[in-house]
């Protein structure tokens, strides 16, 4: 029974290992997948005769990962996973013939708000979303035309940054005809308000990233000098621009008086003479040519009037200046940098400040980088204080080559784990169970053949052989093989019977040797 026991439990223990060895590898199909979704990817799947394991509720199926590119392909053709939502593939099957005009409108924005789903799907760190779009319609007799609007509400890991947010009103109203992105709204899926639709927030987003982006990168740039020269891992940086989103128009006009041109000049002269004639107007004195025969008239007055007007061309400057939005009014940085660290006589590590001089530099440094305006009122301070953490160890670079190709998966590792545990588990049961099963058995049967040798001793003849003296070729034949403290038991037993059935057969010869033994003592 032992024996049967033990065989059967090698058989099912193999044949586990066969089994868990022979099973295909699983991996993953599709996540987060929708009810309808799920039991239409599973119906397929029963269809092909392939196996699968579902995990999180249905909303992860599992397949032999040697099939997992072929099966995505394949349902991919059949229009699987739909998303949860209905796109453009509603009007596959309509019958437009016999649809209204109210009927194809419906379907178009149910086809268009679930396109849109899908679409902010793709995006990073969203798990699901849903679109409503309002599109009125113009009224008659009407001047104005409402503006259409949407409202979203997504499903998040984590929180959306800014640049994402934008993002997605932005696609959202460049999809639809007519939409702002001012007037679509995004709430999460706890009910908090992402975007409320105002123009004010786009412009308060669009300079909080634009602030954002330049803190990031001045804070990186001086990050990175300093590391080079403290070391990594030994330096905060913290910096903070001061931003004006104010937008400013200057118009001047410039007069040179020095440089002057002439466009236009004239000149009028004016010349008058008056006579004294005593104040006699006469015929004979306003005939021509009757003023030499009056010598007495003589001329008394005379005028000349000369007029010269110039015109000047003078050269005029006019200088438009435009400031826009986003000037960095002041710019602030606190650098943080631990000491230096050396070993003492005992081999300790020991902690030593850096010098004001070394400081300074290293404000130098940060100064440059920075473009630093004292007349705009830059600040720049640089302390040295021990760190609490030790420093960042340096990420190790990725290894290139033949290393890169030989490296391998979670799954793999995990899978060579279970191998490796399956081998071992086969050796203890081969060199714990079995090869202590099969010495029984063999020992069991060196016994037996011992047994049938002795016998076969004492049939023919062995009645002048003592006991001990029996006993010596079976010793001699198995020891080798089993171990003669076990069978001495049996052997003598067996002898001591044999000798016992030949005296009563032949009590004269068995009396004649027993007085033999008696009167030889010193042989005995």
């Amino acid at each position: 029974m032992a024996m049967v026991a033990v065989t059967a439990a090698l058989i099912s223990f193999f044949a586990f290992v066969i089994m868990r060895v022979t099973t295909p590898q699983m991996t993953t199909l599709f996540t987060d997948l929708s009810v309808e979704d799920s039991s239409g990817i599973i119906k397929d799947l029963e269809r092909q005769g392939i196996p699968y394991e579902l995990r999180s509720e249905g909303s992860v199926i599992m397949v032999p990962k040697d099939k997992v590119t072929r099966l995505r392909m394949k349902l991919a053709e059949g229009g699987l996973p739909k998303g949860g939502g209905v796109g453009y593939e509603i009007f596959d099957k309509s019958d437009a013939l016999g649809t209204t005009s109210f009927v194809q409108n419906i379907n178009h924005l149910r086809a268009l708000e679930g396109e849109l789903a899908r679409t902010i799907r793709a995006i990073d760190r969203i798990q699901a979303a849903r679109v409503h779009l309002v599109l009125p319609e113009r009224p008659l007799f009407s001047r104005e035309t409402p503006e259409p609007s949407a409202s979203i509400v997504v499903r998040v890991r984590g929180t959306l940054e800014p640049q994402q947010i934008r993002a997605i009103r932005h696609v959202v109203a460049s999809a639809v005809s007519g939409l702002k992105p001012q007037r679509v709204s995004i709430v999460d899926e706890a009910g908090q308000l992402l975007a409320d639709g105002a123009a004010s927030d786009v412009d308060q987003a669009v300079g909080d990233e634009r602030r954002a982006g330049f803190e990031k990168r001045m804070r990186k740039q001086v990050e990175d000098i300093v590391s080079s020269v403290v070391g990594s891992g030994r330096a905060r940086v913290q910096l903070s621009a001061d931003f004006d989103y104010n937008k400013i128009t200057q118009t001047s006009d410039k007069f040179d008086p020095e440089g002057r041109v002439l466009r236009s000049s004239q000149t009028r002269e004016e010349s008058s003479a008056t006579t004294d004639n005593n104040g006699q107007v006469t015929v004979n004195n306003e005939l021509p040519g009757n003023k030499n025969q009056d010598n007495a008239a003589t001329a008394r007055d005379q005028s000349k009037k000369i007029e010269e007007t110039n015109n000047y061309e003078i050269s005029r400057t006019t200088k438009t200046e435009v400031t826009e939005a986003g000037r960095v009014n002041r710019i602030s940085v606190a650098v943080l940098v631990d000491g230096s660290y050396a070993k003492n006589e005992k081999g300790e590590m020991v902690y030593k400040e850096r010098g004001k001089e070394e400081l300074d530099r290293i404000a130098a440094l940060v100064r440059s980088a920075i473009g630093f305006d004292q007349k705009r009122g830059d600040q720049v301070e640089v302390v040295n204080l021990k760190f609490a953490d030790a420093p960042a160890i340096a990420p190790l670079s990725e290894p290139s080559g033949l290393l890169g190709m030989l490296q391998f998966t979670k799954d793999d590792v995990m899978y060579v784990i279970e191998l490796g545990v399956m081998m071992l588990l086969g050796l203890v049961v081969m060199f714990m169970v079995i090869r202590p099963l099969v010495k029984r058995i063999l020992a069991s049967e060196e016994i037996a053949a011992a047994l049938n040798g002795e016998a076969a001793l004492a049939d023919g003849g062995a009645q002048a052989a003592a006991p001990g003296q029996v006993l010596l070729p079976g010793a001699s034949a198995t020891a080798q093989l089993i171990d003669v403290a076990q069978v001495q038991g049996q052997v003598h037993a067996q002898s001591v019977h044999r000798v016992g059935e030949l005296a009563e057969r032949n009590p004269n010869e068995t009396a004649s040797i027993v007085r033999q033994w008696l009167s030889e003592p010193e042989a005995a």
